[in-house]
């Protein structure tokens, strides 16, 4: 699987230079210009999959809770499609534009029935000095609206207010910029103080970009739980 994703990805980069590179002393006669695409499998009772783009498998055999790294793919509207692996049984249809040079998430989410794509915009410019950047998606079909609290690791929650209320499924925090450091995620059911997902110490390093992508649903056997992705 990974051998083949990654000369697919080698094939289209060796491409889209040459392409980038030809012309005469008066310069190229035309560019292809690239973007960066990272897929994360968040369905909780899909099976594995296939990604394709523009009909050409870049993952195969991706299972539930994988994230692939960022994959060089062209710039401009790609049809992407995510199928049952290996078969023509496709759950996911959609186009979607990439500007040149900038990197995309796209979440597979949602149960099987309603599976959807969630796009973000990815960041990967550094933080201030001293800080960190720290993305948060909800992304659990179970969970419900929640309250997220981001705090010191030996942080009372009985006190403590959210740092981000009322978060609905398919939500994002943008990209939250704090100093370096130790912390803790908690997430709970809007208005209560139930945690449902907790991230124990999480230590974050001067200058990372960072997303945590909140997933599961018990109802079909997926426990919550958190994953943290590297953005830069």
């Amino acid at each position: 699987m990974l051998r083949r994703s990654f000369l697919l990805v080698t094939l289209t980069t060796l491409f889209a230079a040459s392409l980038a590179g030809c012309g005469s002393g008066n310069g190229a006669l035309f560019s292809v210009e690239q973007s960066r695409l990272r897929v994360v499998h968040a369905s909780p009772n899909a099976p594995a999959v296939d990604v394709r783009v523009d009909d050409i498998n870049f993952l195969t055999n991706v299972p539930y809770r994988t994230a692939s790294g960022y994959l060089t793919i062209l710039a401009g509207n790609r049809n992407l499609k995510v199928n049952a692996a290996g078969t023509e049984t496709t759950v996911i249809n959609a186009t979607a534009n990439f500007a040149p040079n900038t990197r995309t998430t796209v979440l597979a989410v949602d149960r099987l029935a309603r599976i959807e794509p969630l796009i973000l915009s990815d960041e990967t410019a550094a933080p201030t000095s001293g800080n960190i950047k720290l993305r948060l998606v909800h992304a659990s079909p179970a969970a419900g609206p929640v309250d997220i609290y981001i705090t010191a690791p030996t942080a009372d929650l009985a006190t403590a207010t959210p740092t981000l209320p009322n978060v609905p499924f398919k939500a994002n925090s943008g990209y939250l910029q704090v100093p370096a450091g130790s912390y803790r995620v908690r997430i709970t059911p809007t208005g209560t103080k139930t945690v449902a997902i907790d991230t124990g110490t999480v230590t974050l390093t001067a200058g990372q970009v960072r997303t945590g992508v909140a997933i599961g649903d018990p109802g079909v056997g997926r426990p919550l739980e958190a994953i943290l992705l590297a953005d830069n």
